[in-house]
C-alpha cells in the first residue's frame, strides 16, 4: 500500500491494542476491514466519531471499508462496559435507528461509488434473520467454549460485580453473535480485519477465533485493532454537554452548539483530539501545537479543531453561519446579521438571556422604549432607571443604538417574534412576543 495506515494511526494516539500481523496485512494487500454500530438510538454522537474517522482513514490508505449496522446485535445489546442489563428495544424503535445510523454513516462515506475499495454499508440482520437457534447453537455454539466466553473483561465484570444482577443468557450470547458477523465477512466479502473500541477487544479476538475454528483445514487468519476510549484530560467523560449527548445530527444538536462544544475544549484535550478528529496532517498539526503554546490565549488549536470538526460534520457552510453567528456576541455585528440567523441559532447565542414576553399588538402599534425597558419588562428597575440609560446612549435594539423617542414595531422582530435590547456592550435581554 502506498500509506502506511498503522503509521498514521499510531502518531494521532488512535491504535490501543493490535493483533500481531495486522501491519503486515494491511502492507501486504488492500484489505478488507470492519466496525459496527448498534442502533441503540436513530442517530449518532461524537462518541461515534471516532469508528467513522477510522473507516475514512482506512479507505484514504487504500483498503476497503465496511460499516456495519447492528439490526440483529441490537436486538439484544452489548454488555461491553454497562453494568446493568439494557432494555430491549422493540421492532418499531429498532428500524427507526437502523434507518436513522444509515443515513448519519452516508454522510461520511460515500457508499458503493464504483471505486475498488469503496465503503460498503451491511446489516447483520440481513444474514441473521433466517437462523434458527438450533442451527446457531450446533453450527456456531459448538466452536467456542463456555470458558473461553467466561474469560472475556465484558463477561467477568458482570458476573462479578456487586451491583449487578448478574447476565442474563441473552447478553451473554451477544460475542458469540458478533464473532459470526465477523465469520460472515470473512467468508462472503474477504473482510480480514475488525476495529473498534478498546471495549470492543473480547468481542472482536471472539471474532478471530471463530474464524479460525470454523475455516479447518483452511489457512484462515483474521485480525484484530481497537482504539482508546476518549476521554477528557479530567477523567471525565468524554461527548457530553450540559445538554446531554453532543450528537452529529443537527435536529438533537445544533450546529452552533457543535462547534461550541469543540471552540470551548481544554488546551490539553484540544492537542489531543486535533490528532483524533481532524485529517490535518502531522507537520501541520505540530506547528499549531508550537503556535499554541506561544499565545495560548489566542485559541489557536480550539479553533482549527472547532472549524475542522463542524466542516467534516455538519459542511463548509454551515461553519460559516455559526462562525457568524459567535461573532454577534463579540464582534461588531448589526441588526441584519441577527435577522440572518435561523430562530434555534439565535436561541443558542443567547442561552440563558433574560427574558420577558409582551403582546403582540404592542409590538403592532408601536412599543415605547420606557415600556420595553422597564415598566412592561423589568429589564431596568423603573422608568427613571431607563430613561437615564437612554440619555446615556447605552441602550441598543438589535444591536443598533436607540433614543427615547424609538418605537419597536414588527420591523424590528428577529424570526417573526424576538427583540434583542441590550445595555452597554455585555448586558443582554430578549423581548419574546405571545
Amino acid at each position: 500500500m502506498t500509506k502506511n495506515l498503522v503509521e498514521e494511526l499510531r502518531w494521532r494516539g488512535m491504535i490501543h491494542d493490535m493483533m500481531p500481523g495486522t501491519e503486515e496485512q494491511l502492507q501486504k494487500e488492500m484489505t478488507a476491514a470492519y466496525i459496527g454500530f448498534d442502533p441503540t438510538s436513530d442517530s449518532l454522537h461524537i462518541g461515534s466519531l471516532v469508528p467513522i474517522i477510522l473507516l475514512v482513514h482506512l479507505e484514504k490508505a487504500g483498503h476497503k471499508p465496511y460499516a456495519l449496522v447492528g439490526g440483529a446485535t441490537g436486538m439484544i445489546g452489548d454488555p461491553s462496559g454497562k453494568s446493568d442489563e439494557r432494555n430491549l428495544l422493540n421492532e418499531e424503535s429498532l428500524a427507526k435507528n437502523v434507518d436513522g445510523i444509515k443515513r448519519t454513516l452516508a454522510r461520511f462515506l460515500n457508499f458503493d461509488n464504483g471505486e475498488k475499495n469503496s465503503p460498503v454499508l451491511v446489516n447483520n440482520y440481513d444474514w441473521m434473520k433466517t437462523f434458527s437457534f438450533i442451527e446457531f447453537a450446533r453450527d456456531v455454539g459448538k466452536r467456542i467454549t463456555v470458558n473461553y466466553m467466561m474469560a472475556k473483561d465484558s463477561v467477568k465484570k458482570r458476573i462479578s460485580g456487586e451491583s449487578s444482577t448478574g447476565m442474563s443468557f441473552t447478553e451473554f450470547t451477544y460475542q458469540l453473535i458478533q464473532g459470526y458477523d465477523f465469520y460472515h465477512l470473512y467468508k462472503n466479502h474477504n473482510c480480514k480485519l475488525q476495529m473498534g473500541g478498546s471495549d470492543q477487544w473480547g468481542n472482536i479476538t471472539t471474532g478471530t477465533e471463530l474464524v479460525r475454528r470454523m475455516n479447518v483445514g483452511e489457512e484462515a487468519k483474521a485480525y484484530a485493532m481497537t482504539c482508546p476510549l476518549i476521554t477528557k484530560a479530567d477523567g471525565s467523560k468524554f461527548g457530553k454537554s450540559e445538554g446531554g449527548n453532543v450528537w452529529l445530527d443537527a435536529s438533537k444538536t445544533s450546529v452552533y452548539k457543535f462547534y461550541q462544544f469543540w471552540l470551548n475544549t481544554t488546551d490539553a484535550d484540544a492537542e489531543k483530539y486535533i490528532k483524533i478528529f481532524t485529517f490535518l496532517d502531522q507537520e501541520t498539526i505540530n506547528a499549531l501545537i508550537a503556535q499554541h503554546k506561544e499565545a495560548p490565549h489566542a485559541r489557536a488549536l480550539q479553533k482549527t479543531l472547532a472549524e475542522e470538526v463542524t466542516t467534516f460534520v455538519h459542511s463548509k457552510e454551515e461553519l460559516e453561519k455559526v462562525i457568524a453567528a459567535s461573532n454577534i456576541l463579540f464582534g461588531k455585528s448589526t441588526a441584519e446579521d441577527l435577522k440572518n440567523l435561523d430562530e434555534q441559532t439565535f436561541l443558542d447565542v443567547f442561552d440563558g438571556v433574560p427574558q420577558a414576553t409582551v403582546n403582540t399588538e404592542d409590538i403592532a402599534n408601536g412599543l415605547s422604549m420606557i415600556d420595553a425597558l422597564a415598566a412592561k419588562t423589568e429589564f431596568l428597575k423603573s422608568n427613571s432607571d431607563a430613561r437615564r440609560a437612554l440619555k446615556e446612549n447605552s441602550i441598543s435594539v438589535n444591536k443598533e443604538k436607540v433614543k427615547e423617542d424609538y418605537l419597536i414595531t414588527s420591523k424590528d422582530l428577529i424570526a417573526n417574534k424576538y427583540v434583542l435590547l441590550q445595555r452597554g456592550k455585555k448586558t443582554y435581554f430578549l423581548l419574546k412576543t405571545a
